[in-house]
């Protein structure tokens, strides 16, 4: 196997066995930066010799213990330079692991690691990134719109906190895995989010980000089959992203709901998370958990996607949804949320004065401001539609949302 071939075999053998990797030697070893750098070398070693030598009929096994050689040539020379013995000892130690608790995977217990409530949201983000999804430093922070070396700071930190913890070593027991899981699914969602509408920046979108969400998504399906909201998640992901080839015009501009091109869609993303929907309502109404967030903003989105045109779209039914969220979120956002969707069962009236009733907490919230001004132009309120256009677009991080605020608001003096 030669050429583009071993290529797309190297491509491949990264997406799929980085993490397992990384994973596998973070739990022998105990040190992350000794699990990522020798997987690291691994693939280097690979893009060497397998274009050589042909690619391996087990890659992630060849890569498995190449990078656990690597581990420990690095570890014996630490140890001879250093005398650490602990170190010198785990290197001969071959014998397989006790289990750990209820999080047996590797790559679960990685995520757990990476995922520890003892580490700033920032530092969670960048280190699942970098030791699950396999994204380099660069990546990272291009992607989050810092320098590389601040990202390199954060990520180092980040793993002398967890070394100086034994974080490592603190496997959730099964009493306190649910609460865990709950900030491994904020980090993934956070991704998710910061890539489908880029909060700062030239990007509206940035598809490395809202990919590698997925992807970790899929990880955790996988690993975790039976929660409702990792299926949650993974749905609303899905039924989001699937829209998002219809959200950015050819010049650059926000595409809303209403105005979309709903054939531009992706049908196979919409099926896939339609049908995580439906077997999270058949496992509730079967005696199971009833919905958390994720589900319930699934649904929403399912509901959304189900709909051949935006007048056919079954309001009521988000109404509700969303009414069933706030008592499990009863975050200003979910009630700004549940108000546009008001408005389309009351109307525009009805609509406003519950969005009104949150202008002290979401004053600087430009999505407040620019539904503001859509259902003040519905009521014919020109100036004070404009005055609130005026707001949201000095107030949106987003280009393509600003191109679509800016468009909006010029109709107004047509």
């Amino acid at each position: 196997m030669t050429g583009p071939t071993v290529e797309q075999a190297i491509t491949r053998a990264y997406h799929e066995e980085w993490a397992r990797v990384v994973a596998g030697l973070a739990r022998r070893f105990g040190d992350l930066d000794v699990a990522e750098e020798a997987t690291a070398e691994a693939f280097v070693a690979a893009a060497e010799r397998w274009p050589r030598d042909g690619v391996p009929p087990h890659p992630g096994g060849w890569l498995a213990t190449t990078a656990t050689r690597k581990a420990i040539d690095r570890l014996r020379r630490e140890s001879q330079r250093d005398a650490k013995h602990r170190a010198a000892r785990i290197v001969y130690d071959d014998s397989p692991p006790e289990p750990t608790g209820p999080v047996e995977d590797d790559r679960l217990r990685l995520v757990f690691t990476c995922c520890h409530p003892a580490l700033a949201m920032e530092a969670r983000v960048a280190l699942t990134l970098r030791l699950l999804g396999g994204l380099t430093v660069p990546e990272i922070a291009r992607a989050f719109l810092v320098q590389e070396t601040t990202m390199a700071r954060r990520i180092t930190r980040a793993k002398a906190k967890i070394r100086a913890a034994h974080i490592p070593y603190r496997v959730p027991s099964a009493a306190d895995v649910r609460e865990r899981l709950a900030g491994v699914l904020a980090v993934v969602y956070l991704v998710f989010n910061e890539g489908y509408l880029a909060s700062e920046g030239d990007d509206p979108v940035r598809v490395e980000l809202t990919d590698e969400a997925i992807r970790l998504g899929r990880l955790l399906r996988t690993l975790l089959p039976d929660d409702g909201e990792v299926a949650g998640l993974l749905a609303l992901m899905l039924l989001t992203d699937a829209r998002r080839p219809a959200r950015v015009s050819r010049t650059g501009e926000l595409v809303t709901l209403d105005e979309q091109d709903r054939n531009k869609w992706d049908r196979t993303l919409v099926a896939e998370g339609a049908a995580l929907v439906r077997e999270r309502f058949e496992a509730v109404a079967a005696g199971g958990d009833p919905p958390g967030r994720y589900q319930l903003q699934a649904a929403v989105n399912a509901v959304h996607t189900d709909a051949p045109t935006v007048r056919d779209t079954d309001w009521p039914t988000i109404v509700a949804l969303y009414g069933r969220l706030a008592l499990l979120d009863p975050s200003p956002i979910v009630w700004l949320n549940r108000a546009v969707a008001v408005a389309e069962v009351d109307g525009p009236g009805t609509g406003l004065a519950e969005v009104d009733r949150l202008a002290g907490v979401l004053d600087g919230y430009h999505a407040f401001h620019a539904a503001r001004a859509d259902l003040l132009r519905r009521l014919g309120r020109g100036d004070e539609s404009r005055a609130a256009y005026d707001r949201a677009i000095a107030l949106a991080g987003n280009p393509a949302e600003r191109a679509y605020l800016t468009r909006r608001r010029h109709q107004l003096d047509g």
